[in-house]
C-alpha cells in the first residue's frame, strides 16, 4: 500500500462487511462445501490496498471452511495459481480472520460503507432462503451503501425484496454463474453439482437483465449500487467497481 494512500485514509477509513458461506454439505455431491478462496481474498486485497477496513462475518459466524478446489495448496492443482489466496492462508494474522468469525447479526449497515458476499458452494444452500441475510443486503442497498456480490453468493438476488415488496433486482442489470460455467463443471466432475443454475432462474424473472460476459472471464457489472461478479475469477473486478462507487 502506499504511503500517500495510508495517509489519506488513515482517520477515517472506508470500511466494508465482506460476508463468506458457513461450512455445508452438496445435497447434489454428498461434498463438504464452502466459501470459495479467490472470491474472498482477491476483493479483500483491492480493498486494503485503498486503505479500506475490512471485517469479515459469516451468517451464522465460527470459522469457515473453503470449497477445496479453491485452496491453491488442494490435491487436485486447480487453483494452484491463486497466489493471493495462498500468502492469506500461510499469514498468521490473515489466516485467522477466517477463525471465529462474528456472525451477521453483529452488523450495524451504519458502521460500513459496503458489503461485499462472496460466493462459493454452500451459498446455493446457506444463502438462498437466509432471509436474515436478504433483509441486510436489501437494508444496505436502500440506506444507498455498496452492495458488492459475486459468483454463487449472487443467489440471494433471485428472492431478496426491497421493503416495496419488489424483487432487487427489478429493472436491474446483473450478473453470476453462467449456465455454461455450469455446464463446464459439471462436465469436469462428471455429475451435477448445483441444485439450480441461477443465470436459468434469473431468465425468468420479468423485468430484469442478467447477462455474462464469457466463460471463466473476470466480469462484473455496476448498476447504481448495486455490483456483481460472474464467477471466482470476478471478484477484483467487482471490488474495483465497488471502491470506484464509494469514490476511493
Amino acid at each position: 500500500m502506499s504511503a500517500s494512500l495510508n495517509v489519506l485514509n488513515s482517520e477515517k477509513p472506508k470500511k466494508i462487511a465482506l460476508i463468506a458461506a458457513n461450512a455445508s454439505v452438496s445435497k447434489q455431491t454428498g461434498w463438504h462445501i464452502g466459501f470459495w478462496w479467490a472470491e474472498l481474498t482477491h476483493p479483500y486485497w483491492e480493498f486494503v490496498e485503498k486503505g479500506y477496513q475490512v471485517d469479515i462475518y459469516s451468517p451464522e459466524g465460527g470459522t469457515l471452511v473453503a470449497d477445496g478446489f479453491s485452496d491453491p495448496e488442494d490435491a487436485s492443482g486447480y487453483s494452484a495459481h491463486d497466489l493471493i489466496s495462498l500468502g492469506f492462508k500461510k499469514s498468521a494474522h490473515h489466516a485467522k480472520l477466517v477463525e471465529n468469525t462474528p456472525s451477521i447479526d453483529q452488523i450495524k449497515v451504519t458502521d460500513y460503507d459496503g458489503i461485499f458476499l462472496t460466493g462459493g458452494q454452500s451459498p446455493m444452500y446457506t444463502f438462498i432462503d437466509n432471509e436474515k441475510l436478504h433483509r441486510l443486503v436489501v437494508a444496505f442497498y436502500e440506506a444507498k451503501k455498496a452492495v458488492g456480490i459475486v459468483c454463487h453468493a449472487t443467489c440471494v438476488l433471485l428472492k431478496a425484496k426491497t421493503s416495496d415488496g419488489k424483487l432487487l433486482v427489478e429493472g436491474k442489470t446483473w450478473t453470476g454463474f453462467a449456465d455454461d460455467e455450469e455446464k463446464f463443471a459439471d462436465n469436469f466432475v462428471g455429475q451435477k453439482i448445483q441444485p439450480f443454475w441461477i443465470e436459468e432462474e434469473a431468465k425468468k424473472i420479468a423485468n430484469t437483465n442478467f447477462i455474462t460476459g464469457g466463460m471463466f472471464r473476470a466480469f462484473a457489472v455496476r448498476d447504481g449500487n448495486l455490483i456483481t461478479g460472474q464467477q471466482q475469477f470476478s471478484g477484483a473486478a467487482a471490488a474495483k467497481l465497488m471502491i470506484e462507487a464509494l469514490g476511493v
